[in-house]
């Protein structure tokens, strides 16, 4: 049942992609999935000449939940036990397909041996920051029922004790056990919280993201101070986190890195009015560097890189304020970003340039879409005072797929600046079941990534 593109009728993606050999019968029961796999094997000589090719077929049969106006991510891992490209569903109504997967050697990215296996191009993890209302354990479970290969871990809940990580000697063990007892990896912690606080102007919204030893007494330079500390000692953290890594996440890990804010005490100035003065914004951006190169000297010491999500509300919030953070800590490569588009689109800012522009510091993905209105609103870019969620809002943020944001063109982008680390979803969506937008946001990343050819096609033709 595909059609001349090598494409399953009512599905959109193309099944040269998916790796696997098998027959499954989908079809729909109420809000359930029937899955019946057949599973022989058998080998045989791949016809590319890339050598031998494994066809898999097995038997194997469940019944899991499913609403088909989502993305089922799971079908081949269920199946196979190996993580494979999800399944797009059709219509609301019964289907049912016959389909072929092909398993082959390839060749993973940046090793240049040939290895047998299905090969996403970067592990797709989640950010479990906005899901520290619930128990680490829990979130781990969770986020490997949803399809994810790993986690990335916020300093906020019980997902990541700073504090703990420094004075216990068992703590960050006791990390990768719960990890490994998932089978999830991670690649990353963030500091966003804490690190909102160094350069702000404190005032009483922040007791509610920090840490009590942080906030102290409120006064707000010695929260800056007391932030700045923390800032520090989560790059300290990081690297005893990662010292006691599992063999196999040090061997994929290109570097450590911790991700987070700035904060900004020029970001009320956004607006020049009453207009600012000559020196304002230069003096913000020397202040920011005042505070945060002890910081990176810090992280320096340690090995660890600091990604900024660049962001409003942050000494970054573009291309143009980005440059200018850079310049202001003198270039030095301790310092560069956790890429998220989703806060560059709907400003206008072009967020794929955002990739070219800064390649040498892209040090950590976040996937997360964002919708903005092809019409006019009640409420424009900057909210009108209105909850995300308000229908006379602009823009929101939405789960990955149903935005704005191109991620076509972000995958070839960060293959061709040969970008290597995770894809970590950041998921929000309002309106959104987070358990259902989660478990489709993971399908969408799978879907949508691929490695970069190691050919130039034309020169084929020689051959």
């Amino acid at each position: 049942m595909t059609d001349s593109a090598g494409c399953v009728r009512g599905f959109p993606f193309r099944t040269a992609t998916v790796r696997e050999r098998r027959e499954a019968r989908v079809g729909h029961e109420g809000r359930s999935l029937t899955v019946a796999v057949r599973i022989d094997r058998a080998r045989s000589l791949d016809p590319g000449g890339d050598g031998p090719a494994e066809y898999v077929t097995a038997p194997c049969a469940s019944i899991m939940p499913f609403s088909f106006d989502s993305v089922w991510a799971r079908i081949l891992e269920f199946a196979t036990g190996w993580p494979g490209t999800p399944l797009w569903p059709g219509p609301s109504r019964d289907v049912g397909l016959r389909q072929t997967w092909t398993r082959r050697p390839l060749r993973r990215r940046g090793d240049g041996v040939g290895k047998e296996g299905i090969i996403m191009a970067r592990p797709c993890t989640l950010f479990t920051g906005q899901w520290a209302d619930l128990p680490f354990d829990t979130v781990c479970q969770k986020a490997k029922s949803f399809g994810y290969d790993g986690v990335e871990l916020p300093c906020w809940g019980d997902h990541f004790d700073v504090s703990a990580a420094l004075s216990d000697d068992k703590y960050c063990p006791g990390r990768w056990e719960i990890l490994q007892k998932h089978g999830l990896k991670a690649y990353a912690i963030s500091a966003h919280l804490v690190g909102q606080a160094v350069c702000d102007r404190i005032d009483s919204r922040h007791k509610a993201i920090l840490p009590e030893h942080v906030w102290g007494d409120g006064d707000p330079a010695g929260v800056n101070k007391r932030a700045a500390e923390e800032l520090a000692n989560t790059a300290r953290a990081c690297k005893r986190l990662f010292d006691c890594a599992p063999a196999d996440i040090k061997a994929e890990l290109k570097h450590l890195v911790v991700n987070g804010f700035t904060g900004s005490s020029i970001w009320p100035l956004l607006y020049s009015f009453p207009p600012n003065q000559p020196d304002q914004i230069a003096d913000g951006y020397k202040l920011f560097a005042e505070r945060f190169n002890p910081i990176l000297d810090v992280f320096d010491k340690e090995g660890v890189l600091f990604g900024l999500e660049v962001h409003p509300t942050e000494i970054a919030f573009d291309i143009a304020s980005a440059e200018r953070a850079i310049e202001a800590l003198g270039g030095r490569k301790t310092f560069g970003f956790n890429y998220d588009p989703s806060h560059l689109g709907y400003q206008g800012v072009d967020y794929v340039a955002f990739l070219r522009r800064f390649h040498d510091r892209i040090y950590h993905v976040h996937m997360k879409d964002v919708y903005w209105s092809d019409t006019l609103c009640e409420a424009g870019v900057f909210g009108g005072h209105l909850d995300f969620g308000d229908p006379r809002r602009y823009w929101d943020f939405r789960t990955l797929g149903r935005g704005r944001i191109d991620f076509e063109e972000i995958i070839r982008a960060l293959n061709e600046i040969r970008y290597e680390g995770p894809l970590s979803v950041e998921w929000e969506d309002t309106r959104m079941d987070r358990e259902h937008g989660a478990t489709e946001a993971c399908a969408f990343v799978k879907r949508v990534d691929f490695p970069p050819s190691d050919i130039v096609f034309d020169a084929q033709f020689e051959r």
